[in-house]
């Protein structure tokens, strides 16, 4: 492969860390590229940083390369290699596949090296000293990783070594504590940035017993059968059926929005309550135990509970008033 020494790919998170060890390379006259990665499990918080990723590098006056994850990425959550950290987040499978196609950004660029915003000890499981070495290793990026922040505290990277980056301008941070990199957001008058925090979906425990219920209960599950563990209550109600309602008006104006076939969209006749999505088999039975968990979350005094069915076409039906057990059915 041909590539140009002075050429650097950069993961952009939109956070504190990522912007100052782009700066900091950018500094060395290095020309540098940015790559954020986008996924189905970026919380809102994730969205926010995903925004303020492109105010970074229009800030550090550089290209901005943004890549979805993808549905290969479903496949990684189902089974990671290295297992999971905290809830469904696989954290060491995550990093590898992110530098993976950064690695093919970087051939596409003709760029030599990768720059990243690991800190030595700040993650539990991703940014231990063994794990980031198995990391680099598995990603094919071995000795092409620059970690400007903590590249004091691990043997010089080959842009290092062939004097291409000036290992003594660069760091040795570790831990937890922000405080150097505050100190060269000051330095720099860096503004476009997060806060630290924020967290993918996957690390939230409601929204991993949801994901996990999916992967167990629905094999054919689909990319909007995702979108939709972001909103509501969801209820199992036989193996191949499931009920997602919503828990105010906002929810309700959603998943109307997200609705398509095969889903079946329940609103409430004659009585205030959520509305709710249906996707499996949808008998009388099965539409009677919805209607009873809509009137379960409603408001209403009647002995029957009407339903608009939409499914492509409108129709209203009555149901009985039935006692059914909500909180055996609830996922979440």
């Amino acid at each position: 492969m041909s590539y140009e020494p002075r050429k650097a790919v950069s993961l952009i998170s939109g956070g504190l860390d990522s912007a100052i060890a782009t700066k900091l390379i950018l500094d060395q006259g290095i020309v540098v590229t940015g790559v954020h990665f986008i996924s189905l499990f970026a919380s809102r918080r994730d969205k926010e940083r995903g925004l303020q990723a492109v105010r970074t590098a229009e800030e550090l006056g550089i290209r901005l390369i943004t890549l979805d994850k993808g549905p290969e990425y479903i496949d990684l959550i189902k089974n990671p290699r290295y297992g999971y950290g905290k809830n469904m987040n696989p954290c060491i499978d995550c990093r590898i596949f992110m530098l993976q196609k950064t690695r093919a950004v970087m051939e596409q660029e003709s760029a030599g090296f990768v720059i990243t915003g690991e800190v030595l000890g700040q993650r539990p499981m991703s940014q231990q000293r063994n794990t980031i070495s198995l990391i680099e290793k598995k990603s094919g990026l071995q000795g092409l990783i620059v970690r400007p922040l903590s590249a004091k505290l691990f043997p010089p990277s080959e842009p290092e070594i062939a004097g291409i980056v000036d290992r003594e301008r660069l760091l040795g941070v570790s831990g937890r504590s922000r405080a150097v990199q505050q100190e060269l957001v000051n330095e720099y008058h860096l503004k476009a940035y997060s806060s630290p925090g924020g967290g993918c979906l996957l690390t939230d425990p409601i929204f991993s017993n949801k994901l996990r219920e999916l992967f167990d209960g629905d094999k054919d599950f689909t990319i909007k059968d995702i979108e939709f563990l972001t909103l509501g209550r969801h209820f199992r109600l036989d193996h191949g059926t499931k009920l997602v309602i919503g828990r105010n008006q906002k929810e309700n104006e959603a998943l109307e929005a997200l609705w398509a076939q095969p889903y079946i969209l329940l609103s409430p006749v004659g009585f205030k309550g959520p509305k709710g999505i249906i996707k499996g088999h949808a008998g009388q039975e099965t539409l009677t135990v919805a209607a009873n968990i809509l009137g379960f979350y409603g408001k209403h005094d009647a002995q029957q509970l009407s339903l608009e069915i939409y499914n492509g076409t409108r129709k209203t039906a009555p149901f009985e008033k039935t006692d059914v057990d909500v909180e055996k059915l609830r996922i979440s």
